[in-house]
């Protein structure tokens, strides 16, 4: 399997919204461990170590 980097669901501005919701009222703390946790859930939902790899790349490339 490949990392899919296109659109891939109905609606993502709704998905924003609910994510950046999901930060509001929070401490840096809590916001830290909320993204942590999304990340640890999402990526054992996808389960795929090759596509975790790749992702990991990209996301270490995007922030320089």
């Amino acid at each position: 399997m490949k990392l899919n980097t296109r659109a891939n669901f109905a609606n993502p501005d709704e998905f924003y919204q609910k994510l950046v919701e999901l930060h509001l009222e929070r401490s840096e703390q809590q916001s830290l461990m909320i993204n942590s946790s999304l990340i640890l859930l999402l990526a054992n939902h996808i389960g795929d170590r090759e596509v975790l790899d790749e992702a990991m790349k990209i996301a270490g490339e995007m922030a320089g």
